[in-house]
């Protein structure tokens, strides 16, 4: 099951983490990211133990979507070592989303 990342657990949970973290940023009432949903929750299970997998809710943790840059939603971003490697906007597949991992 994805994770939910907020403000107060970013820090920990993605920028300290040791693994590749895929984040997507996202909200409730957003048709595309509904429809990504499943996908990432796939995601979270297929990679559990190697990535982790989780969610903003962009509506909760406004902060965070402006200082990731996030102006449309879904926003995709994969960090490794704390930093930013990949980022991809709009309900993409599952494998373009593998693929954004590979390349970090």
């Amino acid at each position: 099951m994805a994770k939910v990342f907020t403000t107060e657990n970013f820090q920990e949970e993605v920028i300290n983490s040791e693994k590749l973290v895929l984040v997507d940023f996202s909200a409730n009432w957003c048709g595309p990211c509904q429809m990504i949903g499943s996908v990432i929750e796939e995601l979270a299970e297929e990679l559990e133990g190697k990535v982790s997998v989780g969610k903003v809710n962009v509506d909760e943790n406004q902060e965070l979507a402006q200082k990731y840059s996030v102006m449309s939603i879904p926003t995709i971003i994969v960090f490794k070592n704390g930093k930013q490697t990949g980022k991809v906007l709009g309900a993409v597949g599952k494998d373009q989303l593998l693929e954004l991992i590979s390349k970090a």
